[in-house]
C-alpha cells in the first residue's frame, strides 16, 4: 500500500478528498491511476497513451498494477481502445431526461446522431406489455430494435413496442436510421403528452454487449419508458440501454 499525509487537501470541484480513505492508505493501482489522470489531462483527447510496460517501468509497479488503473479509466469512459492503442476519450454525451428524443439530444452537442437497424417485426401481444401501450392481448404490435450512434460510434441499444395500429405503414413509410418521434409527429401527427421513466445500471447480456460492441463486463444505463400521446392515450413502450462510459443523464428539477 502506498500512503498519503491525512491533512492533504482536496481540490475544489473534486469528490470530497478525492477518494482517499480517512486513515489516508490507498491501494497502489489507485496511486497509479491518480498519476495517469494527470496525463490524461495532459494529453488532451484523442492523446495516445504509453504502453502498460513503459507505464509500469516510469512507476516502478508491476503491469499488473497498471492494467488495473487503466482498466477503471476505461470503465469510467476517461480512456478508450483505438487501433493504436489506449486513447484519451472524449467527453461524455448527456442526454436529457425529457420527452426530447435522442436524435435531438446528440445533435445539440454537436455530434451526428444514428441507428442502425437490427429488426422490425410484428408479433401478437403478450399480456404483460398490454396495458403499458394499450393494446388487447393478442392484437399486432410493432417491436423496432435499432443500435443507436453518435458519429458512427455505437453506443447504445434500443427497443420500441407499440401498437400496429397507431402506425400501420412502419414497415414502409420509415426510414429506420432516421428519428422515430419525429416520425410520429410529422407523418402521423401524433404528439407526446407524457411519459413515466425508470432509471438504472445493469450488465449487458452477450447479445446486447456483441450488438453495441462492448465487454459484457461494461456498466450500461437502462431507461425503461412507458410514453403517452396528446390525449393521455398510451402510446409506447422503450426499453434503451446505454454505454456508461459514454452517457451521463442531465435534469432539472424544480420545487413543487
Amino acid at each position: 500500500m502506498e500512503h498519503l499525509s491525512q491533512s492533504q487537501p482536496h481540490r475544489p470541484g473534486q469528490a470530497v478528498r478525492s477518494g482517499i480513505p480517512e486513515h489516508g492508505r490507498i491501494p497502489k493501482y489507485y496511486a497509479v491511476k491518480a498519476r495517469i489522470s494527470v496525463l490524461v489531462e495532459e494529453l488532451g483527447e484523442g492523446g495516445l497513451l504509453p504502453t502498460e510496460r513503459d507505464l509500469a517501468e516510469q512507476y516502478e509497479v508491476s503491469r499488473e498494477t497498471v492494467r488495473q488503473a487503466l482498466r477503471e479509466l476505461l470503465l469510467e469512459g476517461r480512456l478508450r481502445r483505438s487501433g493504436r492503442g489506449t486513447v484519451v476519450a472524449g467527453p461524455k454525451l448527456e442526454q436529457p431526461l425529457s420527452l426530447a428524443s435522442y436524435t435531438e439530444g446528440v445533435r445539440r452537442q454537436g455530434r451526428r446522431p444514428g441507428r442502425h437497424l437490427i429488426g422490425l417485426e410484428r408479433f401478437p401481444c403478450p399480456p404483460e406489455l398490454a396495458g403499458g401501450i394499450g393494446a388487447e392481448t393478442g392484437e399486432p404490435v410493432w417491436h423496432l430494435e435499432r443500435v443507436l450512434l453518435a458519429d458512427d460510434e455505437r453506443v447504445g441499444l434500443e427497443s420500441t413496442y407499440l401498437r400496429v395500429a397507431r402506425a400501420p405503414r412502419l414497415d414502409s413509410d420509415f426510414q429506420p436510421d432516421s428519428s422515430f418521434y419525429g416520425y410520429l409527429r410529422d407523418r402521423l401527427g401524433i404528439s407526446f403528452g407524457d411519459a413515466d421513466e425508470k432509471l438504472e445500471t445493469v450488465l449487458a447480456t452477450p447479445r446486447e454487449a456483441l450488438l453495441i460492441g462492448t465487454p459484457p463486463a461494461l456498466p450500461m444505463l437502462l431507461i425503461h419508458r412507458f410514453s403517452r400521446d396528446q390525449d393521455g392515450r398510451p402510446l409506447e413502450r422503450v426499453r434503451s440501454l446505454y454505454r456508461g462510459d459514454r452517457f451521463s443523464f442531465t435534469t432539472r428539477l424544480r420545487s413543487e
